[in-house]
């Protein structure tokens, strides 16, 4: 065997060698990634849990309710009738057995926390104890899947022209620094603390009250228009204020963020030289600053699409929006802690897998990103 071949073996053996370590490495490293994500949203959705609960006190507050149902119930069923005292209690107090049964009153609520936690973890939200579907349905998944729609309209629409919008803009003043659109920019960020129920406010007051130009609340018209055609140009006219007040709210920091962030890659030493080496502004911002950007761009997206999930709970209170946002407002001054846990761990498990598959994508725009501590 000549000394070429020698040498080619023990490359391919070296290269096989490299490929098994990698792959190890990735395997070890995502998985503990998995194990960590799978533990982070387990203490989460059971902390959620001991939360919506009160630690317990939502327990008081619902045996209270029941006892004065099954007072009020028991009073309409004996009010004609010559019921003695004794008897009309124990009436009282086997309705009141029977519903604290049903609802799980009769088990300590550390026992039945684990069991909500169990049942969150698996996508079993059960049945909502006060809120119903627009269909009379009491179960949890109905309400949420009824809802979604409107909450991913408004949020989809507000915050994805929100991401390009304000990345295009910041692109172009920071082509511009010091001009007077960058100090306007810099100026008005302070103004994004405001939060977007706030802006939703000022613009019912002149857009629907003071030019009656577009409607006060809602989502659509009532009756609703007839055709197709119609009815969807009429959730669009519902749609302007709401996420016209979520885009104003975040416009001037989310431009300011990303032109600040784009400025700071664009003084870089390489990027003076490249345009010594005479390459245009196009192919500057593309190679040299959009490119290493990459992986916060792709991070601000992949958890807007996230927030997209839970809405906007105030903005579409103060809209009458018929979205996750309002129901989570709902759920929670009822007390309804199947709903709040079931719109909770969507979010959770989203937001897990997000941040998951975010390490894939780095290493692929990236290719600084070394994932499992290989050199």
């Amino acid at each position: 065997m000549t000394t070429e071949s020698i040498s080619q073996e023990s490359t391919i053996q070296y290269a096989r060698k490299a490929t098994r370590d990698t792959a190890k490495r990735l395997a070890r490293f995502f998985s503990i990634r998995l194990v960590l994500q799978m533990l982070t949203i387990v203490i989460g959705v059971y902390i959620t849990i001991l939360v919506a609960n009160m630690g317990g006190y939502v327990d008081t507050i619902l045996r209270a309710s029941i006892i004065e149902q099954a007072n009020m119930e028991v009073s309409a069923m004996v009010a004609n009738t010559n019921t003695p005292p004794d008897k009309r209690a124990e009436m009282v107090k086997d309705l009141i057995a029977e519903r604290e049964t049903l609802a799980g009153l009769d088990k300590p609520f550390i026992r039945r926390s684990f069991t909500h936690l169990w049942n969150a973890l698996t996508l079993n939200f059960g049945r909502a104890r006060f809120m119903v579907s627009n269909h009379g349905s009491r179960m949890v998944r109905n309400i949420i899947l009824e809802r979604l729609p409107a909450t991913l309209l408004l949020m989809g629409t507000s915050q994805l022209l929100l991401f390009a919008v304000t990345i295009s803009v910041a692109l172009a003043v920071s082509r511009h620094y010091g001009s007077a659109w960058d100090r306007i920019i810099v100026a008005m960020s302070p103004t994004s603390s405001i939060p977007p129920w706030f802006y939703g406010i000022f613009l019912i007051l002149i857009f629907a009250a003071w030019l009656k130009v577009l409607p006060f609340s809602g989502m659509v018209d009532a009756p609703p228009p007839p055709t197709k055609w119609q009815y969807f140009l009429n959730i669009l006219k519902h749609l302007i204020l709401p996420a016209g007040s979520l885009f104003i709210s975040g416009f001037f920091i989310s431009t300011y963020s990303w032109r600040t962030f784009f400025l700071i890659y664009s003084s870089e030493d390489y990027v003076d030289m490249a345009k010594a080496k005479g390459l245009s502004s196009r192919a500057i911002e593309r190679r040299y600053i959009l490119r290493p950007t990459l992986p916060s761009i792709i991070t601000s997206f992949a958890l807007l699409l996230v927030g997209i999930w839970t809405g906007a709970t105030l903005t579409e209170t103060i809209f009458l929006w018929p979205g996750l946002g309002t129901t989570i407002f709902e759920a929670i001054s009822k007390y309804d802690t199947a709903v709040i846990v079931g719109t909770t761990i969507i979010q959770a498990y989203l937001l897990g897998i997000t941040v998951f598959f975010l390490d894939f994508l780095y290493a692929i725009v990236d290719p600084r990103v070394k994932l499992g501590g290989g050199r």
